[in-house]
């Protein structure tokens, strides 16, 4: 095994080098041509340029095969982060439990696509449980509290009967991802345990479940509420907001907000702050309400498209902040009441005859 891992790490190394191949073993000929040939060392002009053909042809060679090998690992390095985002932050389904969904992201990080927001919805027994979060930072460096807690969410949205159990599956996530980034960067000593920056690191989220009959559960930790497009835009009601994550412990008793629903037809687009904190040259808001403004019959995938479309141009392609957006709209059909069956109506007394 260990010796296949070397030829592996060989042939590697000799793939990398060998656009430079060519152009060194003519440098080679070059220069021994220029010292070990009588005829290359006589004066004259001819000579001289010849000589410095030669050098150039060499030197743009060198050049012309480094920038091709970078060019070759760039396009590695973005496959990379293409797989690792189809991973990560894998694009929801079309369709889940009779929801239409859409999903994407924006990275402040030039050339990178994954960042520091968070999203990820899933079917459950229980509804469909969705959530939504912002790491403070930007771009590769939040890469590991992400993986924490979309890694939580997967598995708990399932598991725990109740959004309140799930919510607090993810703090225990994130609390072991601090401690174990803070123990690699800080060694304990006298074993010690370390004590995590709970101040410079920490996730806001919205949770939310969505029941048959449209009616959310929701807890908000300290993230921006969502906008219900129907007959107007309008922010959706979330409730008295809770901490961020990693900042301060959960209450003891956590009491979903109940009071908002999703009717059929009803969109409902779930952001990260960086959709409206985003500013153009002049230092201008990002209106993200009127951005949805008439938005209510596109699809979820073409809102998507109009918001990151609006985003940019707002911006002018420098955003300050990664931006994520999800999208879900109810397409479950409205059922009507149904009138009772004839047999079963309360027939009226009819009055009796006296003869």
């Amino acid at each position: 095994m260990i010796r296949t891992r070397s030829l592996l790490a060989d042939g590697s190394r000799l793939r990398r080098l060998a656009p430079l191949a060519l152009p060194s073993a003519w440098g080679a000929v070059a220069v021994a041509w220029k010292f070990g040939c009588p005829l290359a060392r006589q004066p004259g002009l001819p000579m001289r340029i010849a000589t410095s053909v030669v050098f150039l042809t060499v030197g743009t060679g060198l050049v012309l095969g480094i920038q091709r090998g970078l060019a070759r690992e760039l396009a590695r390095a973005r496959a990379v982060a293409a797989a690792t985002q189809r991973v990560l932050l894998r694009p929801p389904p079309d369709r889940l439990d009779g929801l239409a969904l859409a999903a994407g992201q924006l990275s402040a990080t030039r050339g990178a696509s994954v960042g520091g927001d968070l999203y990820e919805a899933v079917a459950t027994p229980h509804g469909v449980r969705i959530v939504i979060g912002d790491v403070r930072g930007h771009g590769l460096a939040a890469l590991g509290a992400v993986v924490a807690v979309l890694g939580s969410f997967r598995e708990a949205a399932h598991d725990e009967p109740e959004l309140g159990g799930v919510l607090r599956r993810l703090e225990r996530a994130l609390e072991r991802h601090l401690r174990e980034r803070a123990r690699d960067e800080h060694p304990a000593r006298a074993g010690s345990e370390p004590r995590h920056p709970a101040a410079e690191e920490f996730v806001t989220l919205l949770l939310l479940e969505v029941r048959s009959d449209g009616r959310l559960s929701v807890f908000n930790c300290g993230h921006p509420g969502p906008y219900r497009l129907g007959r107007r835009v309008e922010r959706l009601p979330v409730g008295d907001p809770l901490p961020p994550l990693g900042v301060l412990p959960l209450p003891a008793v956590l009491v979903p907000y109940t009071a908002a629903r999703l009717l059929p037809g009803e969109t409902l687009v779930l952001h990260t702050d960086g959709a409206e904190e985003a500013r153009d040259r002049r230092g201008r808001f990002f209106a993200l309400d009127a951005a949805l403004a008439g938005a209510a019959a596109e699809s979820p995938a073409a809102l998507v498209r109009r918001v990151h479309a609006a985003l940019l141009h707002h911006t002018g392609g420098r955003l300050a902040d990664d931006v994520a957006l999800l999208v879900v709209r109810n397409d479950r059909v409205r059922v009507p009441a149904q009138p009772a069956e004839p047999g079963l109506r309360r027939s009226r007394p009819t009055p009796s005859s006296h003869c």
